[in-house]
């Protein structure tokens, strides 16, 4: 197989990203829980199913609920990150189906983070 440049390797990237980051006229948010070992075993099945439950009762159509690996915190499992379009992503931890459904409610809805369950706010890396 043939090496490939750095050129080619960036655009590959930029190809990959698209369906990570949110952009303007596609999802206005989106909902990332952290399904790890250590977060399945301390519940994330249920902040998923809560959240999703959540997603179609409101008929919200602009939000996506993903899932990832790991974030590092095994101990605040289980958590969830909400990226909402110019906003600042923020992880939530120790979660309980009812918080996914208040963060929902008053993050995804209202525009308000919940800072009663925030780990964290921002970014974890630069552009």
């Amino acid at each position: 197989m043939a090496k490939l440049t750095l050129d080619e390797l960036r655009k590959k990237r930029a190809e990959a990203q698209k369906g990570i980051y949110l952009r303007e006229g596609e999802f206005r948010g989106k909902i990332i829980v952290h399904m790890g070992t250590c977060g399945i075993a301390a519940g994330a099945r249920g902040i998923v199913a809560a959240f999703l439950e959540e997603l179609e009762r409101s008929g919200t159509k602009d939000i996506m609920v993903t899932t990832s690996g790991c974030a590092g915190l095994c101990s605040k499992e289980p958590m969830a990150t909400v990226e909402m379009l110019n906003t600042p992503p923020v992880k939530y931890g120790e979660l309980t189906p009812d918080k996914a459904r208040n963060i929902f409610k008053e993050h995804i809805v209202g525009g308000t983070a919940v800072a009663a369950y925030a780990l964290g706010m921002g970014s974890e890396r630069g552009a």
